[in-house]
Order: structure tokens, then sequence, then C-alpha cells
């Protein structure tokens, strides 16, 4: 809000500042009438300042999953190995693990929606090879 009573504001300035109400009505930004343009907090620049914490944020959830996976499959695959299981679920652990390990360096690289993808084949492989055992 600008800080102004309603009773203090014309009937035009009160349209314009229900139309901008959210997109940072300043005294600034409020009075200008024209949708074109934003003030100094306008609406773009209020998401354009968040993209980069939100992509970093998807960055470092990708590799941190993909790197929790990454681990669990490969002891998975190495405990396993060690019994007497049917060779076929310690590889589809191992290949689950490298399609995690495959997501962590994606996403790291900003690939976040096929880093998703693929943690989800990698864990699906991992878990089909769980029905094996």
């Amino acid at each position: 809000m600008s800080g102004r009573a309603d009773s203090d504001l014309s009937p035009d300035t009160r349209a314009d500042d229900a139309d901008d109400v959210g997109h940072g009505d300043d005294a600034e930004g409020a009075g200008h009438g024209e949708h074109g343009e934003h003030g100094e907090h306008g609406e773009h620049d209020e998401y354009d300042d968040d993209t980069p914490h939100r992509a970093r944020r998807a960055r470092w959830a990708a590799v941190g999953a993909g790197a929790v996976l990454t681990l669990a499959g490969a002891a998975a695959a190495l405990l396993r190995l060690t019994g007497s299981v049917p060779a076929l679920v310690p590889a589809a652990y191992a290949c689950g693990a490298g399609a995690c390990a495959l997501a962590a360096v994606l996403g790291s690289r900003g690939r976040t929606r096929r880093a998703l993808w693929l943690l989800i084949a990698g864990l699906m492989v991992m878990a089909l090879g769980d029905q094996f055992d």
C-alpha cells in the first residue's frame, strides 16, 4: 500500500491501486496508471530477483538427491553382491545408482527437469531390481 488513507485518494487513484494490488504498489509505482511501466518495485522486479535463488535451490536439491540415491544404490548393490541373490539384483541397483549419479551431474549444470526424470527412472530401476530378490 502507499501509506495514504482511502479518503485521501481520488476515485481515479483508487482504481489504479486496486488494479496494482500485490504487484509492488508503492507511492512511485501505483500512480503511473499505465500497466506497461513498473516502478522501482514493480512485478517484474520481484520475480526476477527471486528466480536465481529458486534456480540455485533446485540445482542443489537435484545434486543432493542424486548424491544420496547414488550412495544408497551403490551400497545396496554391494550388499546384494555379497549375498546369494540373482546377478540381476545387484546389476539393477548399480544401474539405478548410475542413473542417479548422472542426474546429480545434470542437476549441477542446471538441467533440473531432466535430472528429476533421471532420478525417478533410477529409483524405479532399483525398485525393479528389488522385486527380483
